[in-house]
């Protein structure tokens, strides 16, 4: 029986400094290799959540290297699929852009009212500097170069655009590699890791719970994930089919994976399909409708049911989860939206079986909940492995006795 570990000593001043020194250190860090880090995370993740249907095809005779392969082309076939569904009506949305664009700016010049205060005060600054210009005998100021056009800013903002989906396609592939090696690998990191984590058997158990804990996270969160963002789509598929919106199938797979972003994806579809059913209908009122249905549907499932299940599957309180995202979203974008939840469910994971950082996992907890048991898992792998100790010698045969009595007498 190993002896009791001493409990941690309290921080001193000095160490507190050179963790928030380290911390910054850190955070600098992966801000500067964000083309790096994003990769090996989404990679790591894609792992996780597809290790289950690896280890099924494993039980059913099928080598990890085949099963790997099989699993990752299946999910690059499916998604495939899903934009060949979709070609016909993307290829006709996006030949309709000039009409569109058309009808947009005849509308607004339309509904465009008298000039406002903004364009009074203009006028009269213009006029004012006419008359400082003629009273002092200055030459006029030069006239301002001419406003950017839409039309500019536009091809501006697609070429800007094709540049970063292309990058975010080759950040895909490489995740697809290196998910690919790690499923391969099976659980040859995770050993590896159990036994660097010290000689003792507390640090492996520690160390074997915790691995289990962020597979179950990053399992939940995926799960959790997958369903909401099918149901979303699922249920403004038919909230436009029933409101008669043109395409309800692609603006319902649009609204399914743009969700995936938090916040900013409901922003960015809800504006996306009230435009659309604008241009449809060419009523204000109804396209306002529209769109709000749209918002009341994503807001209800992204800031209710989500936040609600993630919290339950986490333990994590909502603000916590909140302020993650607001963090990771500041750090790396579009990607830190998507991966700031599954990060912090990691942190806290780790903070929650490391004395030293039981304070910050009580921060980001959301209820008070009894530390769990070791499971039987986790001892069995944190059990050092002992080599099998050698048969013992047999006592001499009968014989051979015999023999050393007769040399004796």
């Amino acid at each position: 029986m190993e002896p009791l570990e001493d409990p941690p000593r309290p921080w001193k001043a000095g160490e507190r400094a050179l963790v928030v020194l380290a911390v910054l250190a850190l955070i600098g860090a992966a801000k500067m290799t964000e083309a790096f880090i994003v990769p090996v995370v989404v990679g790591t993740l894609m792992s996780y959540s597809l290790e289950p249907l690896v280890r099924t095809l494993e039980r059913w005779h099928i080598h990890r290297l085949i099963g790997a392969a099989l699993v990752l082309l299946c999910s690059i076939a499916i998604v495939a699929g899903s934009a060949f569904l979709l070609r016909a009506d993307a290829t006709a949305l996006v030949a309709e852009l000039p009409d569109a664009a058309r009808q947009l700016r005849i509308a607004a010049h339309d509904r465009r009212g008298p000039d406002g205060p903004i364009d009074h005060v203009r006028a009269a600054a213009a006029e004012l500097n006419k008359a400082a210009a003629e009273a002092t005998g200055s030459p006029q100021p030069p006239s301002a170069p001419p406003p950017p056009t839409i039309a500019s800013d536009l091809q501006r903002w697609l070429a800007d655009q094709s540049t970063k989906v292309l990058s975010v396609i080759g950040q895909f592939g490489i995740a697809f590699l290196l998910a690919y090696f790690l499923l391969a690998a099976g659980d040859t990191f995770r050993r590896k890791v159990v036994h660097l984590a010290g000689p003792t058997l507390a640090k492996r158990r520690i160390t074997v719970e915790i691995l289990n804990d962020i597979h179950v996270q990053v399992q939940r969160y995926l799960l959790i994930l997958l369903a909401t963002n099918l149901l979303i789509a699922f249920l403004i598929w038919g909230l436009l089919l029933a409101f008669g919106i043109e395409r309800a199938g692609l603006w319902a797979a649009v609204a399914g994976i743009l969700h995936i972003v938090p916040y900013a994806g409901t922003a960015v579809t809800t504006a996306a399909i009230t435009v659309a059913a604008y241009l449809q209908t060419g009523s204000i009122g109804q396209s306002a409708g529209v769109g709000f249905a749209v918002l009341t549907v994503s807001s209800a499932i992204g800031m209710g049911l989500v936040p609600w299940l993630q919290g339950r599957a986490s333990r994590m309180n909502a603000a916590a989860v909140f302020i993650a995202l607001l963090f990771f979203g500041w750090l790396w974008g579009g990607w830190g939206l998507l991966l700031g939840a599954p990060l912090v469910a990691v942190l806290k994971t780790v903070a929650d079986r490391v004395p030293r950082m039981e304070p910050l996992g009580e921060l980001l907890g959301g209820t008070d909940e009894p530390p769990k048991p070791p499971t039987a898992e986790a001892e069995a792998e944190a059990e050092p492995e002992v080599p099998a100790a050698a048969p013992p010698q047999r006592a001499a045969t009968q014989s051979g006795r015999r023999k050393r009595a007769r040399a004796t007498t």
